[in-house]
């Protein structure tokens, strides 16, 4: 099985390497966490400009529905995929897991609600967006999203590389293409 996993990315990963395709979105999840910490910096130094709205709406559309696809695939397919995978002690151990990172999307869905209205005003360009932005929920949603995206990485994908077969990564890969068909259509439009 020649999957891709962090540090291997696979530019092209589809939804026939649905492993190497979760980690591509981990690796535009460490951007979008970037571009996010770079826009406090220029708020601080320019206030909020056009590129500050245009940063803050391309991390918008992207934790509005990437990463809503993203834990919907794992939560949906993956850990079910993996819990059936296995039995015995193995499966308490991968239980443990899912749990916790289920608990991380949780979280994370809590930071970015209370981060998503400052990244609105500055998409909206308020005249007091950059008075308003604070960048210390900014930076409590990037460290939360760095260390749950190190927890995949690290041990999620490889596990699920070690543990799945190729018809579990082909039901997973449909699904996951599924999801997305039915949220954008059969075109992405």
């Amino acid at each position: 099985m020649a999957q891709n996993l962090p540090g291997f990315p696979s530019p092209s990963a589809g939804f026939d390497e649905p492993l190497s395709m979760l980690a591509s979105c981990h690796e535009r999840m460490h951007a979008m966490v970037a571009l996010l910490e770079r826009l406090s910096t220029h708020i601080a130094a320019h206030g909020a400009d056009g590129e500050a709205c245009q940063a803050a709406n391309r991390v918008i559309k992207y934790f509005d529905t990437a990463a809503v696809h993203h834990h919907a695939d794992e939560e949906e397919d993956l850990f079910p995929a993996l819990l059936d995978a296995v039995a015995g002690s193995d499966a308490v151990c991968i239980r443990e897991l899912t749990h916790a990172l289920i608990a991380d999307h949780r979280k994370l869905e809590r930071h970015w609600q209370a981060l998503r209205p400052h990244l609105q005003a500055l998409a909206s360009t308020t005249e007091d967006a950059a008075e308003k932005w604070d960048a210390e929920v900014a930076s409590q949603f990037a460290t939360a999203y760095r260390s749950h995206l190190r927890r995949e990485d690290d041990d999620l994908l490889p596990l699920a590389n070690r543990l799945l077969g190729q018809a579990e990564l082909g039901q997973l890969g449909r699904a996951m293409k599924d999801r997305r068909e039915k949220a954008y259509g059969p075109d992405g439009a």
